[in-house]
Order: C-alpha cells, then structure tokens, then sequence
C-alpha cells in the first residue's frame, strides 16, 4: 500500500505547475495549492504582507505535498476511511473539497448504509465506509470512481465554463475524467465512443 507522502507526490505530478486560468474558481494555482488556500494559510512566502500571485509561484513541490497531507488528508480524516478507498478520496479532495466525502457517503446511503451526507469524516462515516467495504470490497473503489466521474460530468453540464476540464478540444477525454478514471479498473472506463456521447449536448 502506498504511503500518505506517495499519494501527496502522485497528486502534485497531476495536477502540474503554475496556472493562472480565468474560467478556474480557484484562481492563480501552483502544483495544485490555489491562492485561495495559500491566503487562508498565511502563506506569505516573499514577506512582503500579502498573499498574492508571486507567492503562488513561489510554492515548492514539498511544500504542496506537506499542504495536501495536512490540509486535504489529516484535517478531513481520510485516514480513517478503509485504505483502499484513501488514494481516490483523497485526490478528490484536493480537486473538490468536501464534495469528495460527499459522494461516498451518498454511495453509501444507496448500499442501503446508514450514513449523513454532510462531507464529514466521523465515527459514523468511519464505520459505514467499513461496513461498505466489508461488504462490497472488490466493487467499492470503483463505484466511487464511477460517482466522482459523473459528478464532473454533472458539474460541467451545469458550467459551460467548466467542460474543458471534462472535454479536451479534440473531444476526448478532459484532465477530470482521465483523473476519476485513473483509480477505477480498466473495465469500467468510458470509451471515446461512450464519452462523446455523454458529451454529446454540450455541442
């Protein structure tokens, strides 16, 4: 099994260097920390009294992996989500925050498991993630994967600005769907043909 600080350094290497795009909601955004993050943290990296985009550009790689492990693993308590489900969790969480809790306790309420879908890790989420598990171990990780790609798909039906993250300009497959699909066996993954269609009404 992968450690916390592999996971961390797979998600930086995903999520790549300096990008100041206007249609992101999280702004100017280096090795996957935006500057929206990096103002609540203080981070004020050239000490000149505000947080800004040189400092965005400032942000190392371990410095991006220690926020991500604090931040996006520890503080939400992904820790205590069975192990195999830690990896797509917690890449989702740097990529939506809360919503990534979100989605797996609402794919587990449809298994029938008692669970909150408040986008918090507690006893509850932690014994119905386990009883999830226990019960569904070699289909879980992949339910999740199969969740997470429809909510983008779902997030860019309803932001036009958004669906070059889901559609590439030669109608592939955009960064979100390549990324969800990334922790889901092979089987379950869209094929071009499936995934224009689905894309299909965005034209």
């Amino acid at each position: 099994m992968q450690t916390v600080r592999q996971i961390a350094a797979e998600i930086v290497g995903r999520e790549g260097g300096y990008v100041d795009d206007p249609d992101d909601p999280g702004g100017a955004t280096n090795h996957g920390v935006t500057i929206h993050t990096m103002r609540r943290l203080g981070l004020d990296l050239d000490g000149d009294g505000d947080v800004d985009r040189a400092d965005v550009r400032r942000l190392t790689r371990a410095q991006a992996e220690d926020i991500f492990i604090r931040h996006y693993f520890e503080a939400p308590r992904i820790g205590l989500l069975p192990e195999a489900l830690q990896p797509t969790v917690f890449d989702m969480y740097v990529n939506a925050g809360n919503q990534a809790v979100k989605i797996l306790q609402t794919l587990l309420t449809q298994m029938r498991i008692e669970c909150a879908v408040d986008g918090v890790i507690g006893p509850q989420t932690q014994a119905a993630a386990a009883q999830g598990f226990a019960a569904a171990a070699e289909h879980l990780v992949d339910a999740y994967g199969i969740a997470r790609r429809n909510y983008y798909y779902a997030l860019a039906d309803r932001r036009p600005a958004s669906r070059k993250y889901a559609r590439r300009r030669d109608g592939g497959k955009g960064g979100w769907i390549v990324r969800a699909e990334s922790f889901m066996a092979q089987r379950f993954h869209y094929s071009q043909a499936q995934h224009r269609e689905r894309v299909r009404a965005w034209d």
